[in-house]
């Protein structure tokens, strides 16, 4: 893991936080930098192994498929049958990661920090649904994904995680987390920042 003071966001080179708000727009984009993310393999039908995880995060790992769990500034997302990713808050990787490894000694498990291999691109406004369908094939319909609900997919080729985390009680706005690997992050920002035009972009800076 690159040491913290060495860090540096995938997207710096595009001076996002120089750029003026939207008042009006449709879609808010932003990055959500340096979330600690871990990935965990382990079988949820052994009891050792979930109970361990639960008491680590305080919440259960997602066993649904394309579904997402958490509790706070945690959450955890389905990768596959004995697969998920961990996402904390900046800084909260490395506590969680020694934890685990404590409370899952001698089991037949893996967890490792994946914090620097991904960034997150936050996406969210009335038409934010819209900018997604441009570049992706699943179905973004409100009556069959919504908040909870994580997905691997292709954004315009670039191989991404799409977790929505919200929707706005009033207007039912969407709000997504992409998470996609940092060799595509300016060009798949650049790529929504273009789909997402015609709607009127505001950059998201804190």
């Amino acid at each position: 893991m690159v040491e913290t003071y060495l860090r540096q966001s995938a997207l710096a080179p595009l001076g996002l936080n120089a750029k003026e708000p939207h008042s009006g727009a449709g879609v808010r984009m932003g990055e959500r930098a340096f979330y600690g993310m871990i990935g965990l393999r382990g079988d949820m039908g052994d009891e050792a192994f979930s109970g361990a995880v639960k008491k680590v995060l305080g919440f259960s790992l997602p066993v649904i498929a394309n579904t997402a769990t958490g509790k706070g500034n945690k959450s955890a997302l389905w990768m596959g049958p004995d697969e998920w990713m961990i996402v904390t808050a900046p800084g909260g990787a490395e506590k969680i990661l020694t934890s685990l490894e404590d409370n899952l000694a001698n089991q037949h498990v893996a967890a490792f920090d994946v914090s620097d291999s991904r960034i997150i691109i936050e996406l969210s406004g009335k038409n934010a649904r819209e900018v997604l369908m441009k570049g992706c094939g699943i179905d973004f319909h409100p009556r069959v994904f919504g908040p909870g609900q994580c997905v691997q997919s292709t954004l315009a080729l670039a191989h991404v995680m799409i977790h929505q985390t919200a929707r706005h009680k009033s207007t039912g706005a969407p709000t997504y987390h992409v998470y996609v690997h940092r060799s595509f992050a300016e060009y798949l920002w650049a790529w929504l920042e273009d789909a997402g035009n015609e709607y009127g972009i505001s950059v998201i800076t804190n």
